[in-house]
């Protein structure tokens, strides 16, 4: 039966076991052979020992080139070696794949990850990406783990959607009709009532608007899927397609909100911290030094809580030539969000209070009439991580922001219908899945913490 690497220990040494997975690297030493086979399940491979005396010896060696994929049979032993507690020693090999040798891509030597997007459906076989895929689904299954454990039901929401949850317009369409000859009105306009749903439908930027109506009956809940933004952006910091996490909570606030967000990226980064350590290490040694550190001092640290208005006053008072200027009413850049985090704090940042004209038409406007409830979570090495707020669940307030914000009202009815029956105050956020890996790991760009990366012109894979 075949055992996955990840589970080989001291403690089978003597027995018979079977592994399959992909070679790295052979050494032909004539009388014997090192062959080094990784399976994906852990970092490190596993050497098995095949002597000359093996059947096929020859042929064997000679076929089992980098890459290809193999079923080694044979014995753990002690390994003599530094490096490895065990080895296998082979009584039985079988080339189940063989691998051009010659046209391989990857051979044993570092590869920028600028090439390895190239080559995206073979780069899971590197030490790096393969690391980056395990800590991700560690942390996939801590987030249900955390929102699970405190009573968050999982919802489904839609992917395709009528609504622009962020009233931005950066939408991808999905239709059915003819682009080439599409129906007209009189008017000679594109007729949407010819599309499949009888208007116009778009992939969702989020699943807030539905998570809400959800929470309003069921309390706490949370999405977990792919959204979607048509920016066109070639920035390391975005995506075209990405996953997010959204909780939303019934008769919760501000406070709340940022209680709960803290609590999840620690569990977070807890638990990659206790059940990864080896690929973190990895990271720690190759890409982002200090990493383990880093995000054990985030764990132990209260995040820092900080009003917008004084986040402008810290920022102006400096000293810092920033490339874009600081004043009050405008958007924090990336250079201002870290500067915070990383040289201010030194800590996790959540800003609060926002202007109203700079944030979304849903987020709760505050006594002064001039901000609303806001929360942005700025972490070290990454900026913003988590956005959200405290909805804004009073009907009329909710509409006047509607309108100042050019949105059509009736698009939004069964959205403003939670306000007339029954309306609680609630409030929730959003995590980018491929931030929280980036800030986990301290890879930098973005393309390179999700398997297959959509952005602008490539969709290759």
């Amino acid at each position: 039966m075949r055992i996955k690497i990840k589970e080989i220990s001291q403690s089978l040494i003597g027995q018979q076991i079977t592994i399959k997975g992909w070679v790295r690297s052979v050494r032909d030493q004539k009388e014997f052979a090192f062959v080094m086979v990784n399976d994906g399940s852990t970092l490190a491979g596993l050497q098995a020992i095949i002597e000359s005396s093996l059947p096929s010896f020859d042929e064997t060696i000679k076929q089992m080139t980098t890459g290809s994929s193999v079923s080694i049979h044979g014995t753990v032993v002690q390994s003599p070696g530094t490096g490895q507690a065990v080895e296998l020693k082979a009584s039985a090999v079988e080339i189940i794949g063989k691998c051009d040798a010659e046209s391989y891509p990857l051979q044993k030597k570092r590869h920028t990850l600028e090439f390895l997007r190239t080559i995206a459906h073979l780069r899971p076989r590197t030490n790096t990406i393969g690391a980056v895929a395990r800590v991700r689904s560690a942390l996939s299954y801590a987030t249900h783990k955390f929102f699970q454990e405190k009573g968050f039901l999982y919802v489904h929401t839609p992917i395709i959607t009528a609504s622009d949850c962020e009233g931005a317009g950066e939408m991808f369409s999905v239709s059915t009709i003819d682009c080439n000859n599409p129906p007209r009105t009189p008017d000679k306009k594109v007729d949407y009532s010819q599309e499949f749903f009888g208007k116009q439908s778009f992939l969702t930027v989020s699943g807030q608007l539905n998570g809400e109506a959800y929470a309003c009956a069921l309390s706490d809940i949370y999405t977990f899927g792919p959204t979607f933004r048509a920016e066109n952006s070639n920035t390391s910091r975005h995506l075209a397609e990405f996953w997010m996490i959204e909780p939303e909570m019934a008769f919760a606030d501000l406070t709340d909100n940022m209680n709960c967000a803290e609590q999840y990226l620690k569990y977070c980064l807890e638990y990659v911290l206790n059940n990864n350590l080896q690929d973190m290490e990895f990271f720690d040694a190759y890409i982002s030094k200090g990493i383990i550190e880093r995000l054990k001092h985030v764990v132990a640290s209260p995040f820092a809580r900080i009003p917008y208005t004084q986040a402008i006053e810290i920022l102006q008072n400096s000293g810092k030539k920033f490339e874009y200027p600081v004043t009050w009413g405008t958007d924090l850049q990336s250079e201002h969000e870290r500067y915070l985090a990383e040289e201010y704090c030194k800590t996790p940042v959540i800003l609060i209070n926002y202007p109203q004209e700079i944030k979304s038409f849903y987020m709760r406007l505050n006594d002064d009439n001039k901000t609303v409830a806001a929360m942005d979570v700025l972490v070290p090495g990454v900026g913003e991580i988590i956005g959200g707020s405290q909805r804004e669940d009073r009907l009329e307030l909710l509409e006047q922001r509607m309108v100042h914000a050019g949105l059509n009202k009736d698009a939004y009815w069964w959205y403003l219908e939670l306000r007339k029956f029954g309306s609680v105050p609630h409030a929730g956020f959003g995590l980018g899945l491929e931030r929280l890996v980036q800030f986990s790991t301290g890879v930098e760009n973005i393309r390179d913490v999700i398997p297959f990366p959509r952005y602008p012109k490539h969709i290759d894979f």
